[in-house]
């Protein structure tokens, strides 16, 4: 297990005291969630990937007036979309029969319905004046001019990381530490490039590798649902344990009652990477979207998010009418050991269950 030393020196870095750290997880976390894990000593997120930067300022300030602890938010930086009109009008159509069994009809047009990070002058301006503790990027880096600014502004950085190769970017980039997200995370993959070869390295192998390699403390995410997952994770060399699922079923997020009921369900035992629902590689529990990505002869899936326009709209209207097998129920392949309870009540479990397997490893090496 990684000593002590280091284990306490990225805590004290990120200002918390437990190695735990909840997944941002965009469109699911609130500032009651994020508040209620930092308040219980672990790493409150908000994922405001979605959001344009006045939604992005309020939940820093809802999140600020219910924590005076440290939390993180995330954001993406992916390269923007490339339109394609023929694309998506040929997506659409492809799409309008499952429309129609709810009564309803496509969009006339998608759009692109979020800004990367990358061209997001107004994100980072929101982030300079309000000072996160935590800034986190995902699908890549922002400029250098901007994570220098984040850095003078005295604001902790992560980035995600998917292989060796973009770790060291990271590394070369001055950020202060590693997310290795292994291929059982659940949500959307965060390789810097869609288009490259995809290793499809585990959680545990990545954290090893890394652990071995990488300048920079690591944490571990992908499939870690309760405190043997932390203490393997520790044990790898990370120096914390991301966790996203694990924190879904939660009262305090925003999910609805579809995508919970799924989550503590059978379908938790079945999980699928797609680009189907918003144009990019992302791991959901099987539902009738994730069908629709394993047809052969569908057509181009439009851009990220583009074609996640496309994807809201067919939720809404499957919702509207009691189904909601359309969503986009991201969920890691361990979603199974999802459990239902408050996050701090989570938090404390989850450290119970991390300090009992350390007992018994260490039982069986005396």
């Amino acid at each position: 297990m990684s000593s002590q030393t280091e284990s306490n020196s990225l805590l004290a870095l990120l200002g918390i005291q437990k190695p735990i750290i909840q997944a941002p997880m965009a469109g699911v976390s609130t500032p009651a969630l994020a508040a209620a894990v930092s308040n219980a000593g672990g790493l409150g997120s908000l994922g405001v990937g979605a959001m344009n930067a006045d939604a992005a300022r309020k939940v820093i300030r809802d999140t600020r007036a219910l924590t005076d602890k440290p939390f993180h938010i995330n954001v993406f930086c992916h390269s923007p979309a490339i339109a394609d009109e023929a694309v998506e009008r040929e997506w659409l159509r492809w799409l309008a029969p499952h429309f129609s069994k709810f009564g309803a009809k496509p969009p006339e047009k998608l759009g692109e319905i979020y800004t990367s990070f990358l061209e997001d002058d107004a994100m980072l301006k929101v982030f300079l004046a309000e000072k996160p503790a935590v800034v986190s990027f995902h699908f890549g880096l922002p400029s250098k001019e901007a994570i220098a600014a984040l850095k003078d502004a005295g604001i902790r950085l992560l980035a995600s990381a998917t292989n060796l190769k973009e770790a060291a970017v990271v590394a070369e980039a001055g950020v202060d530490a590693i997310v290795a997200q292994g291929i059982e995370a659940g949500g959307h993959r965060g390789m810097f490039d869609p288009e490259a070869l995809d290793e499809g390295l585990g959680t545990f192998a990545l954290t090893r590798l890394l652990a071995c390699n990488a300048r920079l403390p690591v944490i571990a995410a992908g499939g870690i649902m309760d405190g043997a997952g932390i203490a393997a994770a520790l044990a790898l060399g990370a120096q914390a344990a991301q966790l996203g699922t694990a924190f879904v079923a939660c009262p305090e997020t925003s999910i609805d009652e579809g995508y919970r009921r799924a989550l503590l369900g059978d379908a938790a035992s079945h999980t699928i990477l797609t680009p189907a629902i918003s144009g990019r590689l992302a791991r959901s529990m099987v539902n009738g979207f994730t069908e629709l990505g394993l047809v052969a002869d569908r057509p181009r899936t439009p851009d990220y998010p583009i074609a996640y326009d496309a994807g809201k709209a067919l939720h809404a209207a499957a919702k509207a009418k009691g189904d909601f097998g359309y969503g986009a129920q991201w969920a890691g392949q361990a979603a199974a050991l999802a459990r239902s309870m408050p996050a701090a009540e989570l938090i404390a479990v989850l450290e119970s269950e991390l300090r009992d397997c350390v007992k018994r490893l260490q039982q069986i090496g005396a």
